[in-house]
């Protein structure tokens, strides 16, 4: 299948999915509706229902993309919207933010919720890396590649529609070189005016989630010095969270 053909057929695959999984979600509301329903930052009410459904919108999209790269995109996808959704949950309410403060907290022998999240999704990146690359430096560093990408989509997503709107950005890039970033870019989009709208949000679940398919479309496109480049770059942001987290705030421009 051309490669175009094959980015338009996996884009539509994970915007259906995503679509059919969030009307699911908003009419069944698994566990009581206090699980799903949140106050987002100008108070209104909004669900957590478009997190798990881009997360599986992803997933599915991975399906139909490059084959080589689809167990590494589920591991990745899943992992990372799973951890992104137990804190979503049990760290509801925490008023503790970025890895300093969690690793802080589990220095004093508490587990947080952010804690478990941040190894979740980077083991998540490891174990995508050594599926994707061959050699031991590259598996690392494609590791580093895929949980940074994932938590940096997280650090930009303090407004509404800011998370899709970079996996948007990112991904556009990614498909220059195959057809995996379109599985990220249509979950986003199916679910961006619904969170620009502010009727809902992607949670630490969707926005990690995007972020980690976005990561290993970054990694099955580039080499050694692509990886080191991009590693590097990530790093950085990530290490400046609460800088980025500012700048998506103003508007991302």
């Amino acid at each position: 299948m051309p490669e175009p053909a094959r980015a338009l057929r996996v884009a539509a695959v994970a915007a259906g999915v995503t679509l059919a999984a969030r009307t699911a979600l908003r009419r069944t509301k698994p566990g009581g509706a206090h699980l799903w329903d949140r106050k987002n930052h100008a108070g209104r009410g909004v669900d957590l229902c478009a997190g798990p459904a881009v997360t599986l919108g992803t997933a599915a999209g991975a399906l139909v993309a490059d084959p080589g790269t689809r167990s590494a995109t589920l591991i990745a996808t899943l992992a990372a919207g799973a951890c992104g959704a137990y804190d979503d949950v049990a760290g509801a309410g925490d008023p503790r933010r970025g890895f300093r403060a969690h690793l802080g907290a589990l220095r004093h022998g508490e587990v947080t919720s952010g804690a478990v999240k941040l190894f979740g999704v980077s083991a998540a990146g490891l174990v995508a890396g050594a599926l994707l690359k061959e050699r031991w430096a590259d598996k690392a560093l494609a590791g580093v590649v895929v949980a940074s990408t994932a938590h940096l989509v997280n650090l930009v997503d303090v407004r509404p529609g800011r998370a899709a709107q970079a996996a948007l950005a990112l991904g556009s890039a990614g498909l220059l070189r195959g057809s995996l970033a379109a599985a990220p870019m249509g979950a986003a989009a199916a679910v961006l005016p619904d969170d620009l709208a502010e009727r809902g949000m992607l949670g630490d679940a969707g926005a990690h989630a995007l972020g980690a398919a976005l990561g290993v479309a970054i990694v099955a496109g580039n080499g050694r010095p692509g990886l080191v480049a991009h590693a590097a770059g990530l790093v950085a942001a990530v290490a400046c969270g609460k800088q980025v987290s500012a700048w998506a705030e103003k508007g991302m421009g």
